[in-house]
């Protein structure tokens, strides 16, 4: 049997060789993908310059458990000190361990206590909406005093089909989709750009708003900045999928040529 089998694959060498090829080509154009999808804003045409409305920045507001960095500035140094040492917890956050952030928190109800100064209503303000009711109470004890307030653990996360999955403190509160994206390392080239998930939390519900970075629109888009404690996640395309199931392909696609080549030889 086995004879008369080999006899038959010499005599059909060249038909098997073609079926061979037409399988890989098969797996050839499953596998691979456009490299338009892999491009982004790929509907900018290169050869003239192109105005695109830019998305409208709107500055984000202190929500509860927000920590802040606040420091009261005044003539003399050494008079603030007791303000700028946040050393009682909860109401204040205070660690040298790696990874932590130091400032105060922002508790249930969006106040802030800060030593000599008291309980300062905060959450639902902007950075400088805060700074001013901060410098207002500090009026009372120090004159021309300097406010200093910023967040100190804007985070960013950032998931999926990226070099650097990861969750960022950015000191800057402007934080767009591509700087977020650039912090992880740019996506893979298993990442889908056209289907990008921003999930935003609003407490009481979440909003989950799919973004295409193969479109120059998504400059003009509302979520082009992000907010503090957003999550992107990117999405692994059709060919990590193919990767991921490239064992049972091939599995498969020998288990099919050898059983075309049985049935061909039984009709024979």
């Amino acid at each position: 049997m086995n004879l008369i089998l080999t006899s038959y694959m010499i005599r059909h060498l060249p038909n098997i060789c073609a079926f061979g090829g037409i399988l890989v080509f098969i797996a050839l154009c499953f596998s691979c993908g456009s490299t338009k999808k892999t491009i982004y804003f790929s509907d900018l045409d290169s050869s003239r310059v192109k105005q695109i409305p830019a998305a409208e920045f709107h500055e984000p507001l202190i929500q509860t458990d927000d920590i802040l960095s606040i420091t009261v500035q005044t003539v003399d140094p050494t008079a603030a000190l007791p303000v700028n040492q946040p050393s009682n917890p909860p109401a204040a956050i205070a660690s040298s361990a790696p990874g932590t952030v130091s400032g105060f928190l922002v508790d249930k109800d969006g106040y802030v206590e800060l030593p000599m100064l008291g309980m300062i209503k905060v959450a639902g303000l902007t950075t400088v909406e805060a700074k001013k009711a901060v410098r207002a109470i500090a009026l009372k004890y120090y004159k021309n005093p300097t406010i200093q307030l910023r967040f100190a653990n804007f985070k960013i996360t950032v998931l999926g089909e990226v070099a650097k999955p990861a969750t960022y403190i950015v000191p800057n509160e402007k934080v767009s989709i591509l700087d977020a994206i650039s912090l992880a390392g740019d996506l893979t080239i298993y990442g889908k750009r056209q289907n990008i998930m921003l999930i935003r939390d609003y407490g009481t519900w979440k909003d989950v708003i799919r973004l295409d970075l193969g479109s120059s629109s998504l400059m003009a888009s509302p979520y082009f900045y992000l907010k503090q404690n957003d999550v992107v996640y990117v999405e692994p395309n059709k060919a990590k999928v193919a990767v991921n199931n490239a064992p049972k392909n091939q599995f498969i696609t020998i288990i099919l040529a050898v059983a075309t080549l049985i049935v061909t030889a039984v009709r024979l």
